[in-house]
Parts: structure tokens; C-alpha cells; sequence
């Protein structure tokens, strides 16, 4: 029903009924107005709002680029330290063991929270 349905519905009531039941009348066309302007204003941001990420999304892809840049960096600078230093290569293995690991670890909780 249009809102001028519901108002030309409204004041015959209100004749039918009499002017003791005018509060009632009026009352419950305020609220089927309010009902409408309440649909009319969600169907509009909805159509408005960008599909945005979550901000707890944003952040955790930021958190991942930064530990996966971290790691790339520690474990390279690690194996050149072992490798220009002459300390044995086999430290090389376990520190790119370490990298591979804290990143599955941390990458594994990707969509918990």
C-alpha cells in the first residue's frame, strides 16, 4: 500500500471509528510510517555501501605481507651470515625449517577469530 493508501486509510478510519479512537488511528499510522521509512532508508544504504573487506580481514592480510617480508628477510641474512662467515651450511636447513614453520603456523589461524 502507498503512503497515500495508507493515509486516505487512516482519516476513513478515523471517520469510522470516531474521534475517541483518533490517538489509536494516528498512532498506527506512525508506525506503518516509520516502518517505511525505516525499509526505504536500509534498501538505500544498501545499495550505497561498498562490499568493503572487514577491517579484522585488512589487517590480518597486513600481518601475513609483513611476517612473510620478515621472515624472507631474517632467513636470507641468516643463511649469508652461515655462508660468508664459514660456519657450517648445515644451520642453513633448519633456519629455512624455522621460516616454513612459524609462517604455516601462523598462516593456519588465517581464518579463526
Amino acid at each position: 500500500m502507498s503512503t497515500g493508501d495508507e493515509l486516505r486509510a487512516a482519516v476513513s478510519a478515523r471517520r469510522d471509528l470516531g474521534p475517541e479512537y483518533e490517538n489509536e488511528v494516528v498512532e498506527s499510522f506512525l508506525d506503518k510510517m516509520g516502518q517505511e521509512i525505516d525499509r526505504r532508508v536500509d534498501e538505500r544504504l544498501a545499495k550505497s555501501e561498498p562490499k568493503a573487506r572487514p577491517v579484522n580481514q585488512t589487517v590480518a592480510d597486513g600481518q601475513r605481507l609483513a611476517l612473510a617480508i620478515v621472515s624472507l628477510v631474517l632467513g636470507t641474512g641468516a643463511t649469508l651470515a652461515f655462508v660468508l662467515t664459514g660456519n657450517e651450511a648445515s644451520y642453513v636447513i633448519p633456519v629455512w625449517i624455522g621460516v616454513i614453520i612459524v609462517n604455516a603456523i601462523f598462516n593456519s589461524n588465517r581464518g579463526k577469530g
